[in-house]
């Protein structure tokens, strides 16, 4: 069996100048894992949006400053270092993120075993 090739990066590298829309790239994916790069700029959820996923989600805010509103909870402000660990299904919406700076944050999407067993 073949080895991975080896993947080295920096997530505040390779960041376009215009940002009209958040940049999402996937970093590394398999059957139990996804993990993503996601880049805002000023950016936010719809007013009437919520995220619902069917998985748990460790998010962490690698650089930048952002508002994160967990349904029932309120709104959490994150910056750089800080992370949220987001069962299935709690429902959650990114409120702001700060337009003269990009925000980057890591996510890192796995199953819920919770779900699995249904």
């Amino acid at each position: 069996m073949e080895d991975d090739p080896l993947q080295i990066g920096n997530l505040r590298h390779s960041i376009p100048p215009a940002l009209p829309e958040e940049l999402v790239t996937t970093l590394l994916e398999n059957p139990e894992l996804r993990i993503e790069r996601i880049v805002s700029r000023g950016h936010a959820s719809p007013e009437d949006f919520w995220y619902d996923q069917t998985e748990n989600e460790f998010v962490l805010v690698a650089s930048g400053h952002a508002r994160l509103e967990i349904a029932g909870q309120g709104e959490l402000d994150l910056r750089g270092g800080d992370f949220v660990v987001l069962p299935a299904h709690v429902k959650h919406r990114v409120t702001w993120t700060d337009p003269s700076q990009d925000t980057v944050w890591l996510a890192v999407f796995y199953p819920d075993m919770r779900e699995a067993e249904r």
